[in-house]
């Protein structure tokens, strides 16, 4: 299974644009997404090897300069804490190849949305648990720290839910679609986790409950806004 990052532009830093040329823009998009995954790969291989590589370091060895790198990555600790999430993404979607074939069965592609979200919401809820030391770091890290239009966590996140949700994505059309991905990434993954345990005190058991619940409700939602458009608009037509 390939992942196709459609929001990764979003999650790197920013660059003034020289022009409004959408193919420029692509272009820069790809380029940041390049650095930023040499830094990653680059951090990934010096800590494979027992170091605890700067970030300067790290930028010597992507061949990237310092100046950039630290852009991307403010500190040590961000990057190594990043480089250590980029390393659980296979992890993930092997998990997601492996779910989703069983899970979206039939030709309804709502109802295969629906139970690869489903599954998705699953495999991220048992990571979140595995991995709450280190998710906590990273909660505290980015806390307070993105400024308008330049978020700080990398796309893992988006990029699952991108994928799972694929099935609806042309019924949804372009616009609604980004909404249900903007609106999914808040009820799941670690910062819905943390939240109803440590607001609500919930078990486990239960946050995935209402974390699978809310998913299935916000897919729903925008089927259901999709579906009443079309209706209007050819009532309309008629």
């Amino acid at each position: 299974m390939t992942l196709v990052c459609h929001y990764v532009a979003s999650y790197l830093p920013s660059v003034s644009p020289s022009s409004n040329d959408p193919a420029e823009a692509r272009g820069r998009a790809r380029q940041r997404r390049r650095t930023r995954t040499a830094l990653l790969a680059a951090a990934a291989q010096l800590v494979a090897a027992g170091l605890a590589p700067t970030v300067a370091e790290v930028a010597d060895a992507a061949d990237v300069s310092r100046r950039t790198a630290y852009r991307y990555f403010p500190s040590q600790e961000r990057l190594l804490v990043e480089a250590a999430l980029e390393g659980l993404r296979p992890v993930v979607e092997r998990a997601m190849a492996t779910a989703f074939p069983a899970s979206a069965n039939g030709a309804d592609p709502a109802a295969a949305a629906e139970a690869r979200l489903d599954a998705m919401v699953r495999i991220v809820h048992r990571l979140a648990l595995e991995q709450e030391p280190l998710l906590r770091t990273v909660q505290r890290l980015t806390a307070g720290r993105g400024a308008a239009g330049q978020p700080v966590r990398g796309s893992r996140r988006l990029d699952w839910i991108t994928e799972a949700i694929a099935p609806v994505r042309p019924a949804l059309g372009a616009a609604r679609h980004q909404r249900l991905v903007a609106g999914l990434s808040l009820v799941v993954g670690f910062d819905a986790l943390f939240a109803l345990r440590d607001m609500h005190g919930m078990p486990a058991a239960d946050v995935e409950r209402v974390t699978r619940w809310s998913a299935r409700a916000l897919l729903r939602e925008a089927l259901a806004e999709a579906t009443d458009r079309r209706t209007r608009t050819i009532g309309g037509r008629g």
